[in-house]
């Protein structure tokens, strides 16, 4: 094949989309930190889908306008920083190629060489080791190649190649990856993406869409037959739970009809669905960490997803209700996001505009952030991420808005909590970016969070259904103990000038463990002032605010 034209490019695309979506939850388990929040894969397939589905409804024989197309569709899209590089990849692709009916092999290595050049530009600090080695090396390998090859087929074999070796070798860039076991997850995502191309160029069939990934089906379906015509006051289970175990030896042997009957017990809308080696589970229940406790009898949880509906359902009611009324203008919004009912109100209580659901297991958008400033109408906007995997989301949302708008980079809630008690409605956006920036700066962050696997970070054994304590996002302590390891956490945190302590805590701590905690902090640290919110958040039991 000597030419390429946008049909055969918008194919390519739907292959690579296709390729990645059975695959998600194999990136996903590649994460470095076994907490079960890694979402690579997720934020990677749920980006790629949406620019699949842009360049499916405007695809034309021209390839620039195709490949802008999937530009588009990956720039709103985009979740998490491997989306958001993703979608930069692509744009620098379509970029170059703009302006082209179709291309020869040298102009398709040269599109795969801009992406890379504009990707590397939108990241401050590139970080070698990750999904930008990968497609570095492998355009300059397509580049190479196409220097004496014709045939586009070659170059993209040749990119895929080196794709793959490059991956390989990310444990060696990146110290984590070598201790952990495992290769960069984002640059995993790009070579199945390219595995998809590839296939679809040479008329190749991938594996086929095995029985547990029917799942994502059967909850659309459950969840559009119960939803259909329920007010919010209605919903009985308000978490829909997802769950993904992985079986193992040594474990309960999977009985699918016991496991049926015991998370009957604890919900309605259940679907189960297995194969020889991993289950899936949906749920909508009261009690999601029993849920998990119940999978984990049976082997390694590799995938967990937990939404809050009630949160959810009222959203879109409330959206309905206003959606043909004109909005007020706002002079000023501060936009966050949060995961938890408790934190969603306690940030709205003390300052902010609006909170967009998501954080740890589910990445807004770039286009649900441009969608959330467009709807409260404001002239001027912050946006608080409140999570290192939403900043560049947020920071290419920016770029999409016409009002005068700016990301303070929070990275946790208490972060954001600082930053919006920062905020001086009378400032400037440059000036409340430095104070609200110099604001997080000062707090100190704890997390209680489960580990979904055995492995070692920083010397710290880590052993699978242990509690870890994160200070500002190290581990510090793994232990069997949920209470202990908050009691740990703290001591790293806690120092002489700290002030003020605040306790977040989940939806399944009870109040015996809260008023243990609550006892201990007042007995170890007197002179401490204790604030406590009841935060309602999923996977991550404690979260504490250190000033």
């Amino acid at each position: 094949m000597k030419l390429l034209d946008g049909t055969k490019f918008a194919e390519m695309v739907q292959m690579g989309s296709h390729h990645l979506t059975q695959n998600a939850d194999f990136v996903d388990s590649l994460n470095v930190f076994p907490v079960p929040d890694g979402d690579t894969g997720t934020n990677m397939n749920l980006s790629m889908i949406s620019g699949a589905k842009e360049t499916a409804a405007n695809a034309q024989k021209h390839i620039g306008k195709t490949a802008q197309s999937l530009a588009k569709g990956l720039l709103m899209g985009a979740r998490g920083n491997s989306g958001v590089i993703l979608s930069q990849l692509f744009r620098g692709f379509g970029k170059y190629l703009e302006k082209e009916s179709e291309i020869n092999a040298k102009q398709f290595a040269q599109a795969f060489q801009a992406g890379v050049d504009t990707a590397y530009k939108a990241v401050m600090k590139p970080v070698e080791g990750t999904i930008l080695t990968v497609a570095r090396e492998a355009a300059a390998k397509g580049m190479q190649v196409a220097e004496h090859e014709e045939n586009i087929v070659k170059v993209m074999e040749a990119i895929v190649e080196e794709a793959k070796n490059s991956l390989q070798r990310t444990p060696d860039l990146l110290p984590v990856l070598k201790e952990v076991g495992v290769v960069d997850s984002g640059g995993q995502g790009l070579v199945i993406i390219y595995e998809g191309f590839l296939a679809s160029l040479k008329g190749e069939a991938l594996p086929q869409k095995s029985k547990v990934d029917s799942l994502e089906e059967l909850v659309n379906a459950e969840h559009h037959r119960v939803q259909e015509y329920m007010s919010t006051e209605d919903i009985v289970f308000g978490y829909c739970t997802e769950i993904m175990v992985r079986f193992e030896s040594g474990k309960e042997p999977f009985d699918e009809s016991k496991f049926r009957e015991d998370l009957s017990k604890l919900g309605d809308s259940l679907l189960v669905v297995s194969d020889d080696e991993i289950v899936k589970v949906h749920i909508h229940t009261e009690t999601p960490g029993i849920v998990l406790n119940e999978g984990q009898k049976y082997g390694s949880l590799i995938k967990i997803k937990v939404d809050n509906m009630r949160e959810q359902h009222s959203a879109i009611v409330n959206a309905e209700k206003t959606e043909n009324q004109i909005k007020e203008k706002h002079p000023y919004a501060v936009v966050t996001v949060a995961m938890g009912e408790g934190i969603s109100e306690m940030l709205k209580s003390i300052g902010a505009s609006y909170v967009i659901e998501g954080g740890q297991t589910m990445n807004p958008s770039t286009e649900d952030i441009v969608k959330a400033v467009k709807e409260i109408g404001a002239e001027k906007v912050l946006i608080l991420p409140n999570n290192k995997n939403i900043v560049m989301a947020a920071e290419q949302a920016v770029e999409l808005l016409d009002i005068e708008a700016a990301v303070v980079p929070t990275k946790t809630i208490p972060q954001g909590m600082a930053a919006i008690l920062a905020f001086n409605p009378e400032a400037s956006i440059e000036e409340n970016k430095e104070a609200m920036t110099e604001a997080m700066a000062a707090v100190k962050t704890g997390q209680i969070t489960f580990a979904v696997r055995d492995t070692t970070i920083d010397g710290v054994e880590i052993h699978k259904d242990d509690y870890m304590a994160l200070a500002d996002g190290k581990i510090v302590a793994s232990t069997t103990n949920m209470l202990d390891a908050a009691r740990q956490l703290l001591t790293e945190l806690i120092d002489e000038e700290s002030e003020i302590v605040t306790m977040i805590y989940g939806e399944d701590v009870s109040e015996e463990e809260v008023n243990e905690m609550v006892q201990f902090i007042e007995e170890q640290y007197p002179d401490i002032e204790l604030d406590l919110v009841d935060g309602k958040q999923a996977l991550y039991p404690f979260i504490f605010s250190v000033e």
